[in-house]
């Protein structure tokens, strides 16, 4: 494989929160905390856009090659400022930290909500021009397009589920309420699958008012991130301890139902050091490919019929908070920045990284480590 990175004229001045390619080229949209949408041309090595906000951005994700989504929250502005559009980005919020049960510590960054408004936006990558879609009434933390459907998906902290038909006006054709806040979010053509707690749920954007499908996964933990398995009904959960579920329970098949692993294991004073799995991405052409990356900036393939990792890239700089493969999976991006989720992080400036995949999706002829049929965790 080969490996660059992207080179910016005026650098990410904050954490990144999401990549992705777009759908049939590879540009690649990339929201950050630093209230800016970018537009990337990795064919091209320059900058398309660059959209500020007053917002740190969450999430992002593709209507088509013109149209984006973001979602994200009004992020830490002085009050002298609130009636400029200038943002101030020299002045970083607090952080506080939290210690679980098990030992570990978390550190955040705290952001102040700004008139209670959430929004998600909708920017036309040609003009620059955005607009606001709507709103919730936390956090906005995941955002998703549906082609087949013609509606933006967004989930927050809010515990509700919005969807908002881009064919209509601007109010949600629909509010689903949930017990609890949404953690992620993905989408499967029709199928929207959404973790909530322990929980998660599947619904059937076409018709269903209540998940066709809810699953209570018993890791134990809270869930960090969620993904499709493309072209069916499968899905894959990474956790804050370092355990990625891949569940194949749709299946005729009552044998292989899915399975467990501890994907990138560490031992610090003869204990496992759990690290928490930021992001799974599944390769578009190889199904059964797919790729974990780690808040200690570890990034591995996996082969999901074979239960085998294929390979490991060398450790980043920071945390590895995002990954995404463009439409022909032979590009995947990486995104190396600081995530706020220790209490001591290096806060280098955060950089993506492109790799080149071979014809067999980088896989290694030996070297390979075995996943163990339906390996749990200690």
């Amino acid at each position: 494989m080969e490996e660059s990175f992207l080179e910016f004229q005026n650098p990410i001045r904050d954490a990144i929160s999401r990549i992705r390619f777009a759908p049939q080229s590879n540009n690649l949209l990339i929201s950050s905390w630093d209230c800016s949408l970018r537009l990337y041309d990795v064919d091209g090595c320059v900058l398309r856009l660059e959209a500020p906000t007053e917002a740190a951005l969450l999430d992002c994700c593709f209507q088509n090659e013109s149209i984006a989504f973001s979602a994200g929250s009004d992020c830490y502005i002085r009050s002298t400022l609130r009636r400029s559009t200038a943002i101030r980005h020299d002045v970083s919020p607090p952080i506080f930290v939290i210690t679980t049960s098990d030992g570990n510590s978390y550190a955040f960054r705290t952001y102040w909500l700004r008139d209670a408004l959430v929004a998600i936006l909708r920017y036309d990558l040609h003009s620059g021009i955005q607009d606001a879609i709507g709103n919730h009434d936390d956090l906005a933390i995941c955002v998703e397009f549906c082609e087949e459907t013609y509606q933006v998906v967004s989930a927050g902290w809010d515990n509700k589920i919005m969807l908002w038909d881009m064919r209509m006006k601007r109010a949600p054709g629909c509010v689903k309420i949930l017990g609890a806040e949404v953690e992620s979010m993905s989408l499967s053509i029709f199928n929207l699958l959404v973790s909530a707690g322990p929980s998660v749920n599947t619904y059937d954007l076409r018709m269903s008012e209540r998940p066709v499908q809810e699953e209570q996964l018993s890791m134990g933990v809270q869930i960090k991130c969620l993904r499709s398995i493309p072209k069916s009904k499968g899905f894959a959960v990474g956790s804050i301890d370092g355990r990625v579920t891949l569940d194949f329970s749709y299946t005729s098949n009552s044998n292989d139902n899915g399975y467990t692993f501890r994907c990138h294991p560490k031992s610090k004073k003869g204990r496992d050091h759990l690290v928490a799995v930021n992001d799974i991405v599944f390769n578009p052409i190889i199904c059964s490919a797919f790729v974990t990356c780690d808040a200690e900036g570890y990034v591995s393939s996996w082969d999901a019929q074979s239960r085998r990792r294929l390979f490991e890239l060398p450790r980043y700089p920071n945390s590895v908070v995002s990954l995404s493969y463009n439409h022909k999976g032979q590009l995947l991006a990486v995104a190396s920045s600081y995530a706020y989720q220790e209490r001591i992080e290096k806060e280098d400036p955060p950089q993506i990284f492109i790799h080149v995949m071979d014809d067999n999706n980088g896989l290694l002829s030996s070297g390979t480590s075995r996943i163990t049929k339906n390996q749990k965790a200690d």
